[in-house]
Order: structure tokens, then sequence, then C-alpha cells
């Protein structure tokens, strides 16, 4: 069992005496494992208890979507303007609805 990490991490753990085992995905495992880590990210930054950690939480999981994004072609200005059209057309979340059901 393994999982994808940051690129520095087989050094920080040389360098703490320890010897990483490593290898490099295929796209299409690097790709899965990139929705995996958006997965274990989001999970960390709902479990994070204060403001701090919820900023370093948030920062890992944008790091791992803008690699998403990057993957297919797109950048953080890319993100942010499909994000700002979908807010037009649809709103955002500042108002806390929740929708119980519709008919």
């Amino acid at each position: 069992m393994g999982k994808l990490v940051r690129d520095r991490i087989p050094e920080i753990i040389r360098a703490e005496g320890g010897t990483p085992n490593v290898h490099v995905l295929s796209t299409a495992a690097y790709e899965i494992a990139l929705h995996d880590k958006l997965l274990e990210e989001a999970a960390e930054l709902r479990a994070a208890q204060d403001p701090a950690d919820r900023l370093e939480e948030a920062a890992d999981v944008l790091e791992v979507l803008l690699t998403v994004a990057g993957l297919n072609g797109f950048a953080l200005d890319d993100l942010v303007r499909a994000a700002a059209h979908k807010h037009a057309r649809r709103g955002g979340f500042d108002e806390r609805l929740w929708l119980k059901r519709f008919e």
C-alpha cells in the first residue's frame, strides 16, 4: 500500500535517515492517485480544528486541484474563470441553503 506524495517527500525522508521506496506512476495511475489524494486532502480539511490547520489543509486541496487541472490542460486562471461563470449562473454557497427536497 502506498500513496501519492509531494515531490520533496523522498528527499525529506532521506534527510531524516530513512530509505524511501518510490516509483513513478503511469499517466493513468497518476490521475487516479490524484483523485484519491484530493479526497484524502478534503477529508483532512474537514477534520481540521483550528483556522491555521484549515488554511494549510485548504492549501493542500488547492495544490492537488491545480495539479488535476494542469493534467487536463488548465491553469489557475481557467479555474477561476470557470468558477466565476458558474457562480454567475448558479450562485455561490454564501446563503447556506440546504435543499431538503423538491417537487
